[in-house]
Protein backbone atom coordinates (compact mmCIF):
# COMPACT_ATOMS: atom_id res chain seq x y z
CA UNK A 1 0.00 0.00 0.00
CA UNK A 2 0.99 3.63 -0.40
CA UNK A 3 1.07 5.56 2.25
CA UNK A 4 1.46 9.41 2.41
CA UNK A 5 3.80 10.12 4.14
CA UNK A 6 6.24 7.43 2.90
CA UNK A 7 6.34 6.68 -1.52
CA UNK A 8 6.87 3.17 -1.78
CA UNK A 9 9.30 2.28 -4.56
CA UNK A 10 7.18 1.46 -7.71
CA UNK A 11 7.22 -1.29 -10.19
CA UNK A 12 10.63 -1.36 -12.51
CA UNK A 13 9.31 -2.55 -16.19
CA UNK A 14 12.44 -4.07 -17.96
CA UNK A 15 10.93 -3.67 -21.49
CA UNK A 16 11.95 -0.36 -23.62
CA UNK A 17 8.91 1.13 -24.32
CA UNK A 18 7.24 0.62 -27.46
CA UNK A 19 4.20 1.62 -29.39
CA UNK A 20 2.25 1.04 -32.67
CA UNK A 21 2.79 3.53 -34.99
CA UNK A 22 -0.86 3.63 -36.11
CA UNK A 23 -2.42 3.67 -32.92
CA UNK A 24 -0.59 6.54 -31.95
CA UNK A 25 -1.69 7.92 -35.20
CA UNK A 26 -5.07 7.68 -34.23
CA UNK A 27 -4.76 8.80 -30.65
CA UNK A 28 -3.48 11.70 -32.33
CA UNK A 29 -6.38 12.31 -34.48
CA UNK A 30 -8.57 11.54 -31.74
CA UNK A 31 -7.51 14.35 -29.48
CA UNK A 32 -7.85 16.97 -32.20
CA UNK A 33 -10.94 15.47 -32.74
CA UNK A 34 -12.20 17.25 -29.47
CA UNK A 35 -10.90 20.67 -30.93
CA UNK A 36 -14.24 21.33 -32.69
CA UNK A 37 -16.10 20.88 -29.56
CA UNK A 38 -19.23 18.44 -31.97
CA UNK A 39 -18.22 17.02 -34.66
CA UNK A 40 -15.48 14.63 -33.45
CA UNK A 41 -14.87 12.34 -37.02
CA UNK A 42 -14.12 15.36 -39.32
CA UNK A 43 -10.18 13.79 -39.82
CA UNK A 44 -11.63 10.12 -39.67
CA UNK A 45 -14.06 10.77 -42.90
CA UNK A 46 -11.44 13.16 -44.67
CA UNK A 47 -8.49 9.89 -44.31
CA UNK A 48 -11.28 7.66 -45.57
CA UNK A 49 -12.52 9.80 -48.55
CA UNK A 50 -8.98 9.99 -49.56
CA UNK A 51 -8.66 6.41 -49.75
CA UNK A 52 -11.00 5.86 -51.97
CA UNK A 53 -9.65 8.72 -54.41
CA UNK A 54 -6.57 6.97 -53.79
CA UNK A 55 -8.04 3.52 -55.11
CA UNK A 56 -9.97 4.72 -57.61
CA UNK A 57 -6.00 6.26 -59.14
CA UNK A 58 -5.03 2.95 -58.79
CA UNK A 59 -2.28 4.07 -55.83
CA UNK A 60 -0.12 1.20 -54.68
CA UNK A 61 -1.74 -0.44 -51.37
CA UNK A 62 1.45 1.00 -49.43
CA UNK A 63 0.94 4.99 -50.73
CA UNK A 64 -3.00 4.43 -50.36
CA UNK A 65 -2.13 3.67 -46.56
CA UNK A 66 -0.40 6.63 -46.53
CA UNK A 67 -2.56 8.77 -47.93
CA UNK A 68 -4.75 7.63 -45.16
CA UNK A 69 -3.10 8.34 -42.43
CA UNK A 70 -2.25 11.41 -44.07
CA UNK A 71 -6.07 12.62 -43.51
CA UNK A 72 -6.37 11.08 -40.55
CA UNK A 73 -3.35 13.92 -39.03
CA UNK A 74 -3.72 16.59 -42.03
CA UNK A 75 -5.65 18.90 -39.11
CA UNK A 76 -2.93 18.64 -36.41
CA UNK A 77 -1.94 22.21 -36.68
CA UNK A 78 -5.27 23.29 -35.80
CA UNK A 79 -5.76 23.86 -32.15
CA UNK A 80 -8.59 26.78 -31.39
CA UNK A 81 -12.21 26.14 -31.90
CA UNK A 82 -12.31 29.53 -33.57
CA UNK A 83 -10.04 28.19 -36.48
CA UNK A 84 -11.84 24.71 -36.52
CA UNK A 85 -14.57 26.91 -37.41
CA UNK A 86 -13.78 28.60 -40.38
CA UNK A 87 -12.09 25.71 -41.58
CA UNK A 88 -15.34 23.61 -41.69
CA UNK A 89 -18.02 26.95 -42.60
CA UNK A 90 -15.77 28.51 -45.35
CA UNK A 91 -14.94 26.50 -48.93
CA UNK A 92 -11.76 28.94 -49.29
CA UNK A 93 -11.13 30.51 -46.26
CA UNK A 94 -8.08 33.20 -46.06
CA UNK A 95 -6.64 31.87 -42.53
CA UNK A 96 -6.34 28.32 -43.97
CA UNK A 97 -2.82 28.41 -44.56
CA UNK A 98 -1.63 29.11 -40.56
CA UNK A 99 -2.62 25.82 -39.76
CA UNK A 100 -1.35 24.30 -42.39
CA UNK A 101 2.64 25.88 -41.75
CA UNK A 102 2.07 24.69 -37.73
CA UNK A 103 1.39 21.47 -38.88
CA UNK A 104 4.54 21.44 -41.49
CA UNK A 105 6.36 22.49 -38.23
CA UNK A 106 5.16 19.95 -36.11
CA UNK A 107 6.11 17.37 -37.95
CA UNK A 108 8.90 17.99 -40.12
CA UNK A 109 11.99 16.87 -37.80
CA UNK A 110 10.01 14.09 -36.36
CA UNK A 111 11.28 11.10 -38.79
CA UNK A 112 8.51 8.42 -38.63
CA UNK A 113 5.92 11.12 -39.16
CA UNK A 114 8.29 13.75 -41.43
CA UNK A 115 6.78 12.08 -44.48
CA UNK A 116 3.43 13.73 -43.89
CA UNK A 117 4.98 17.33 -42.89
CA UNK A 118 4.88 18.77 -47.07
CA UNK A 119 1.61 17.33 -47.83
CA UNK A 120 0.42 19.19 -44.76
CA UNK A 121 1.90 22.34 -45.54
CA UNK A 122 0.28 22.13 -49.04
CA UNK A 123 -2.59 20.58 -48.28
CA UNK A 124 -5.17 23.94 -48.69
CA UNK A 125 -3.00 25.55 -51.38
CA UNK A 126 -4.83 25.66 -54.78
CA UNK A 127 -3.87 23.14 -57.92
CA UNK A 128 -3.23 25.92 -60.10
CA UNK A 129 -0.33 27.06 -57.93
CA UNK A 130 0.54 23.83 -56.55
CA UNK A 131 1.95 22.37 -59.36
CA UNK A 132 4.15 24.92 -60.30
CA UNK A 133 5.79 24.89 -56.97
CA UNK A 134 9.34 23.06 -56.50
CA UNK A 135 7.92 19.38 -55.15
CA UNK A 136 7.07 15.96 -56.28
CA UNK A 137 4.41 15.41 -58.15
CA UNK A 138 3.98 12.93 -55.95
CA UNK A 139 3.97 15.21 -53.17
CA UNK A 140 1.60 17.62 -54.79
CA UNK A 141 -0.82 15.28 -56.16
CA UNK A 142 -1.19 13.52 -51.85
CA UNK A 143 -2.03 17.23 -50.85
CA UNK A 144 -4.36 17.82 -53.09
CA UNK A 145 -5.98 14.92 -52.67
CA UNK A 146 -6.41 15.80 -48.79
CA UNK A 147 -7.62 19.30 -49.81
CA UNK A 148 -10.33 17.43 -52.59
CA UNK A 149 -11.21 15.29 -49.66
CA UNK A 150 -11.39 17.96 -46.98
CA UNK A 151 -13.87 19.89 -49.14
CA UNK A 152 -16.00 16.46 -50.13
CA UNK A 153 -16.35 16.41 -46.19
CA UNK A 154 -17.26 20.33 -45.68
CA UNK A 155 -19.70 20.20 -48.06
CA UNK A 156 -21.41 16.52 -47.03
CA UNK A 157 -21.55 18.34 -43.25
CA UNK A 158 -24.41 20.40 -44.63
CA UNK A 159 -26.70 17.78 -45.40
CA UNK A 160 -27.58 14.74 -42.27
CA UNK A 161 -27.59 11.52 -43.24
CA UNK A 162 -31.06 10.83 -44.82
CA UNK A 163 -30.75 13.43 -46.95
CA UNK A 164 -26.82 12.83 -48.45
CA UNK A 165 -27.72 10.51 -50.91
CA UNK A 166 -29.95 13.19 -52.29
CA UNK A 167 -27.13 15.87 -52.12
CA UNK A 168 -24.29 13.81 -53.80
CA UNK A 169 -24.98 15.27 -57.01
CA UNK A 170 -25.04 18.65 -56.08
CA UNK A 171 -21.64 18.09 -53.95
CA UNK A 172 -20.33 16.96 -56.89
CA UNK A 173 -21.07 19.75 -59.57
CA UNK A 174 -20.00 22.26 -56.97
CA UNK A 175 -16.56 20.70 -56.57
CA UNK A 176 -16.52 20.01 -60.63
CA UNK A 177 -16.49 24.26 -61.07
CA UNK A 178 -13.12 24.24 -59.45
CA UNK A 179 -11.55 21.71 -61.64
CA UNK A 180 -8.33 22.15 -62.91
CA UNK A 181 -7.81 25.64 -60.23
CA UNK A 182 -8.72 24.47 -56.89
CA UNK A 183 -8.46 20.56 -58.07
CA UNK A 184 -6.20 18.50 -60.05
CA UNK A 185 -8.71 17.37 -62.80
CA UNK A 186 -7.11 13.76 -62.34
CA UNK A 187 -8.41 13.50 -58.59
CA UNK A 188 -11.88 15.08 -59.86
CA UNK A 189 -12.47 12.64 -62.38
CA UNK A 190 -11.53 10.16 -59.76
CA UNK A 191 -14.18 11.86 -57.39
CA UNK A 192 -16.92 11.77 -60.47
CA UNK A 193 -16.40 7.85 -60.53
CA UNK A 194 -17.10 7.00 -57.08
CA UNK A 195 -19.58 10.09 -56.14
CA UNK A 196 -22.31 8.01 -57.61
CA UNK A 197 -21.70 5.05 -55.28
CA UNK A 198 -24.40 5.12 -52.31
CA UNK A 199 -22.31 3.19 -50.27
CA UNK A 200 -19.18 5.64 -50.53
CA UNK A 201 -21.64 8.30 -48.53
CA UNK A 202 -23.79 6.14 -46.65
CA UNK A 203 -20.42 4.84 -45.14
CA UNK A 204 -19.32 8.60 -44.04
CA UNK A 205 -22.13 8.24 -41.45
CA UNK A 206 -21.02 8.63 -38.03
CA UNK A 207 -21.70 4.50 -36.66
CA UNK A 208 -19.90 3.93 -40.10
CA UNK A 209 -17.06 5.87 -40.09
CA UNK A 210 -16.22 5.16 -36.31
CA UNK A 211 -16.12 1.03 -37.17
CA UNK A 212 -13.98 1.43 -40.21
CA UNK A 213 -10.99 3.79 -38.44
CA UNK A 214 -11.19 1.48 -35.68
CA UNK A 215 -10.55 -1.81 -37.86
CA UNK A 216 -8.13 -0.17 -39.84
CA UNK A 217 -6.37 0.43 -36.22
CA UNK A 218 -5.91 -2.96 -35.70
CA UNK A 219 -4.15 -3.67 -39.14
CA UNK A 220 -0.58 -5.42 -38.44
CA UNK A 221 2.50 -3.38 -39.21
CA UNK A 222 6.01 -3.43 -38.56
CA UNK A 223 6.31 0.50 -37.71
CA UNK A 224 6.20 1.11 -34.04
CA UNK A 225 7.71 4.46 -32.16
CA UNK A 226 10.25 3.86 -29.62
CA UNK A 227 10.65 6.08 -26.39
CA UNK A 228 12.06 8.87 -28.06
CA UNK A 229 9.86 9.27 -30.68
CA UNK A 230 6.71 9.13 -28.11
CA UNK A 231 8.23 11.74 -26.01
CA UNK A 232 8.32 14.02 -29.52
CA UNK A 233 4.35 13.39 -30.54
CA UNK A 234 3.57 14.17 -26.89
CA UNK A 235 5.74 17.17 -27.06
CA UNK A 236 3.28 17.83 -30.97
CA UNK A 237 0.15 16.62 -28.40
CA UNK A 238 1.14 18.58 -25.17
CA UNK A 239 1.68 21.75 -27.78
CA UNK A 240 -1.79 21.75 -29.95
CA UNK A 241 -3.64 21.77 -26.06
CA UNK A 242 -1.25 24.27 -24.79
CA UNK A 243 -1.89 26.72 -27.92
CA UNK A 244 -6.08 25.97 -27.15
CA UNK A 245 -5.74 28.88 -24.28
CA UNK A 246 -3.49 31.76 -23.64
CA UNK A 247 -4.65 30.90 -20.24
CA UNK A 248 -2.43 27.53 -20.67
CA UNK A 249 0.23 28.21 -22.85
CA UNK A 250 3.24 26.19 -21.95
CA UNK A 251 1.08 24.56 -18.64
CA UNK A 252 1.51 20.76 -20.36
CA UNK A 253 5.59 21.29 -20.96
CA UNK A 254 5.97 23.14 -17.44
CA UNK A 255 4.12 20.14 -15.57
CA UNK A 256 6.34 17.93 -17.48
CA UNK A 257 9.39 19.12 -16.53
CA UNK A 258 8.56 19.42 -12.87
CA UNK A 259 7.77 16.29 -12.61
CA UNK A 260 10.18 14.54 -14.33
CA UNK A 261 12.43 17.08 -12.05
CA UNK A 262 10.80 15.46 -8.97
CA UNK A 263 11.13 11.92 -9.73
CA UNK A 264 14.50 12.34 -10.07
CA UNK A 265 14.49 13.71 -6.85
CA UNK A 266 12.74 10.89 -5.71
CA UNK A 267 14.98 8.55 -7.29
CA UNK A 268 13.27 6.78 -9.62
CA UNK A 269 15.10 5.22 -12.28
CA UNK A 270 15.93 7.21 -15.66
CA UNK A 271 13.69 5.40 -17.76
CA UNK A 272 10.53 5.80 -15.35
CA UNK A 273 11.43 9.53 -15.05
CA UNK A 274 11.45 9.72 -19.20
CA UNK A 275 7.63 8.00 -19.25
CA UNK A 276 6.56 10.27 -15.89
CA UNK A 277 7.67 13.34 -18.43
CA UNK A 278 5.59 11.93 -21.22
CA UNK A 279 3.13 11.87 -18.85
CA UNK A 280 2.97 15.06 -17.62
CA UNK A 281 3.23 16.16 -21.45
CA UNK A 282 0.05 14.21 -21.84
CA UNK A 283 -2.22 15.01 -19.10
CA UNK A 284 -4.36 17.47 -20.21
CA UNK A 285 -5.34 16.16 -23.32
CA UNK A 286 -8.90 16.26 -22.71
CA UNK A 287 -8.59 19.83 -21.86
CA UNK A 288 -9.57 19.75 -26.31
CA UNK A 289 -13.16 18.68 -25.68
CA UNK A 290 -13.70 21.55 -23.08
CA UNK A 291 -15.67 24.73 -24.67
CA UNK A 292 -12.93 27.74 -24.86
CA UNK A 293 -15.83 30.06 -22.34
CA UNK A 294 -15.41 27.35 -19.93
CA UNK A 295 -11.81 27.71 -19.97
CA UNK A 296 -11.24 31.36 -20.28
CA UNK A 297 -14.28 32.08 -18.13
CA UNK A 298 -13.12 34.78 -15.18
CA UNK A 299 -16.46 34.30 -12.72
CA UNK A 300 -17.15 30.93 -10.97
CA UNK A 301 -18.10 27.96 -12.58
CA UNK A 302 -22.00 26.97 -12.99
CA UNK A 303 -22.73 23.21 -11.76
CA UNK A 304 -23.26 22.37 -15.40
CA UNK A 305 -19.72 23.68 -16.62
CA UNK A 306 -17.78 22.28 -13.60
CA UNK A 307 -19.49 18.80 -14.62
CA UNK A 308 -17.40 19.47 -18.25
CA UNK A 309 -14.40 20.34 -16.81
CA UNK A 310 -14.20 17.49 -15.04
CA UNK A 311 -15.01 15.15 -17.95
CA UNK A 312 -11.42 16.32 -19.36
CA UNK A 313 -9.57 13.44 -17.46
CA UNK A 314 -11.16 10.71 -18.24
CA UNK A 315 -11.09 12.24 -21.98
CA UNK A 316 -7.50 11.94 -21.98
CA UNK A 317 -7.43 8.51 -20.85
CA UNK A 318 -9.82 7.39 -23.10
CA UNK A 319 -7.22 8.97 -25.80
CA UNK A 320 -4.23 7.06 -24.26
CA UNK A 321 -6.04 4.28 -23.57
CA UNK A 322 -6.32 2.72 -26.42
CA UNK A 323 -2.59 2.53 -27.42
CA UNK A 324 -0.90 -0.72 -26.32
CA UNK A 325 2.03 0.16 -24.41
CA UNK A 326 0.95 3.03 -23.17
CA UNK A 327 -1.25 1.78 -20.02
CA UNK A 328 0.94 2.98 -17.36
CA UNK A 329 1.04 6.42 -19.12
CA UNK A 330 -2.23 6.44 -19.51
CA UNK A 331 -3.02 6.83 -15.72
CA UNK A 332 -0.58 8.10 -14.68
CA UNK A 333 -1.65 11.17 -16.42
CA UNK A 334 -5.51 10.77 -16.27
CA UNK A 335 -5.17 10.56 -12.40
CA UNK A 336 -3.82 13.92 -12.26
CA UNK A 337 -7.20 15.09 -9.92
CA UNK A 338 -7.11 12.12 -7.95
CA UNK A 339 -7.01 12.80 -4.26
CA UNK A 340 -5.35 9.87 -1.75
CA UNK A 341 -8.24 10.75 0.12
CA UNK A 342 -10.83 10.45 -2.20
CA UNK A 343 -11.53 13.63 -2.78
CA UNK A 344 -10.90 14.00 -6.61
CA UNK A 345 -12.06 12.94 -9.87
CA UNK A 346 -12.75 10.96 -12.20
CA UNK A 347 -12.16 7.71 -11.23
CA UNK A 348 -12.03 8.00 -7.03
CA UNK A 349 -9.53 4.87 -6.76
CA UNK A 350 -8.50 3.70 -3.22
CA UNK A 351 -5.37 5.31 -2.02
CA UNK A 352 -3.15 2.73 -2.81
CA UNK A 353 -4.08 2.37 -6.54
CA UNK A 354 -2.52 5.61 -6.72
CA UNK A 355 1.11 5.00 -7.79
CA UNK A 356 4.33 7.58 -6.91
CA UNK A 357 4.25 8.40 -10.92
CA UNK A 358 0.57 9.58 -10.31
CA UNK A 359 1.82 11.53 -7.16
CA UNK A 360 4.43 13.30 -9.08
CA UNK A 361 1.94 14.23 -12.11
CA UNK A 362 -0.50 15.20 -9.63
CA UNK A 363 1.76 17.67 -7.13
CA UNK A 364 3.48 18.81 -10.54
CA UNK A 365 0.19 19.79 -12.19
CA UNK A 366 -1.02 21.73 -8.78
CA UNK A 367 2.35 23.58 -8.35
CA UNK A 368 2.09 24.80 -12.12
CA UNK A 369 -1.22 25.81 -12.30
CA UNK A 370 -0.77 27.79 -8.84
CA UNK A 371 2.10 29.77 -10.66
CA UNK A 372 0.26 30.84 -13.74
CA UNK A 373 -2.04 33.27 -14.39
CA UNK A 374 -5.80 32.45 -15.24
CA UNK A 375 -8.94 34.53 -16.01
CA UNK A 376 -10.19 34.05 -12.28
CA UNK A 377 -7.10 34.99 -10.73
CA UNK A 378 -3.46 36.00 -10.86
CA UNK A 379 -0.42 33.19 -10.46
CA UNK A 380 0.58 32.79 -7.08
CA UNK A 381 3.57 33.68 -5.26
CA UNK A 382 5.97 30.87 -4.21
CA UNK A 383 5.01 31.34 -0.41
CA UNK A 384 1.35 31.04 -1.76
CA UNK A 385 2.26 27.75 -4.03
CA UNK A 386 3.51 26.00 -1.09
CA UNK A 387 0.66 26.98 1.66
CA UNK A 388 -1.71 25.04 -0.73
CA UNK A 389 0.75 22.42 -1.20
CA UNK A 390 0.71 22.44 2.63
CA UNK A 391 -3.01 22.79 3.32
CA UNK A 392 -3.45 19.96 0.56
CA UNK A 393 -1.35 17.81 2.16
CA UNK A 394 -2.39 17.89 5.34
CA UNK A 395 -6.03 17.38 4.60
CA UNK A 396 -4.83 14.02 2.73
CA UNK A 397 -5.52 15.21 -0.10
CA UNK A 398 -1.72 14.53 -1.58
CA UNK A 399 1.38 12.56 -1.08
CA UNK A 400 3.19 14.51 2.22
CA UNK A 401 6.72 13.06 1.03
CA UNK A 402 6.52 14.55 -1.99
CA UNK A 403 5.45 17.79 -0.68
CA UNK A 404 8.17 17.80 1.38
CA UNK A 405 10.64 17.27 -0.92
CA UNK A 406 8.93 20.40 -2.70
CA UNK A 407 9.59 22.15 0.06
CA UNK A 408 13.40 21.08 0.17
CA UNK A 409 13.93 22.54 -3.66
CA UNK A 410 11.10 24.92 -4.00
CA UNK A 411 13.31 27.61 -5.29
CA UNK A 412 14.03 24.98 -8.53
CA UNK A 413 11.08 23.92 -8.79
CA UNK A 414 9.31 27.66 -8.85
CA UNK A 415 12.00 28.34 -11.45
CA UNK A 416 10.95 25.33 -13.60
CA UNK A 417 7.22 25.80 -13.15
CA UNK A 418 7.62 29.40 -14.63
CA UNK A 419 10.16 28.51 -17.09
CA UNK A 420 12.79 30.63 -15.48
CA UNK A 421 15.24 28.00 -16.81
CA UNK A 422 14.37 28.26 -20.08
CA UNK A 423 11.70 25.45 -21.46
CA UNK A 424 13.95 23.02 -22.60
CA UNK A 425 10.97 20.48 -24.34
CA UNK A 426 9.59 23.59 -26.25
CA UNK A 427 11.63 22.05 -29.25
CA UNK A 428 8.99 23.74 -31.95
CA UNK A 429 10.20 26.86 -33.56
CA UNK A 430 7.66 28.61 -35.62
CA UNK A 431 7.59 31.31 -37.48
CA UNK A 432 6.99 33.89 -35.07
CA UNK A 433 3.90 35.53 -36.10
CA UNK A 434 1.83 31.89 -35.72
CA UNK A 435 4.05 31.05 -32.12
Amino acid sequence: MYARNKVSKPIETTETLSVDFRQMLLAIENAGSFVGNGDINHCKRVAFIASQLAKQLNFSEEKIQFVYELGLIHDCGVSTEHMYANLVSQFDWDGAQQHCIVGYHLLKDLAPFSAFALPILYHHTHWQKLERLDISAEEARFANIIFLADRIDVLAMEHDEKHILVAKEQIFQTIAQYQGTFFDPLIVAAFRSIHKHEAFWISLSDRHIVRYTFKMGLLENNRTLNLHDIKHVSLILAYIVDQKSPYTAMHSIRVASLAKFLAATVGLSDEVCEKIEIAGLLHDLGKLRVPTSILEKKGALTDIERSIMRQHSYDTFEILGHVKGLDEIASWAAFHHEGLNGDGYPFHPPEEEISVEARIVAIADIFQALVQNRPYREGLSLAGVLARLNDDANNGKIDTHIVNLVLQHQQECYQIATGAFGDELSIFRLPEQLA
